[in-house]
């Protein structure tokens, strides 16, 4: 339940994103729905591998690739899908941040939920 809780409310971060920050745009609920299980699936398999094979840059610059991994993985799903689109690596960037605030906020509503 907490799955499926979590995925809807991802989907919908994506729509704020869309709504915020015009250099992401989605096209449907249907296609933020698909984007948001694209990202946590690249988030899932891909971003450890990126992690452990970026971690002497990851060290020197203190964490803050991390924040570059997260615009990939970002970019990338709007690379893979019709209806989730982002213009360009700054934009993927601002739009990973948001999104990656946004989460936080969903993952803590989320646990608090479920600790009831």
């Amino acid at each position: 339940m907490k799955l499926i809780l979590t995925w809807l409310l991802a989907a919908c971060a994506l729509l704020v994103v869309a709504y915020i920050y015009p250099g992401v745009q989605v096209q449907s609920f249907t296609s933020a729905l698909i984007a948001a299980a694209v990202i946590g699936l690249f988030n899932a398999v891909l971003r450890p591998i990126l992690v452990i094979l970026t971690l002497p840059v990851t060290i020197v610059t203190l964490g803050l690739f991390l924040f570059v991994i997260n615009a990939l993985m970002f970019w990338a799903a709007s690379g893979v899908l019709d209806g989730f689109r982002v213009n360009g690596f700054l934009a993927a960037l601002l739009g990973s941040l948001i999104y990656s605030v946004l989460m936080l906020v969903v993952s803590t509503a989320v646990r608090s939920i479920g600790s009831r």
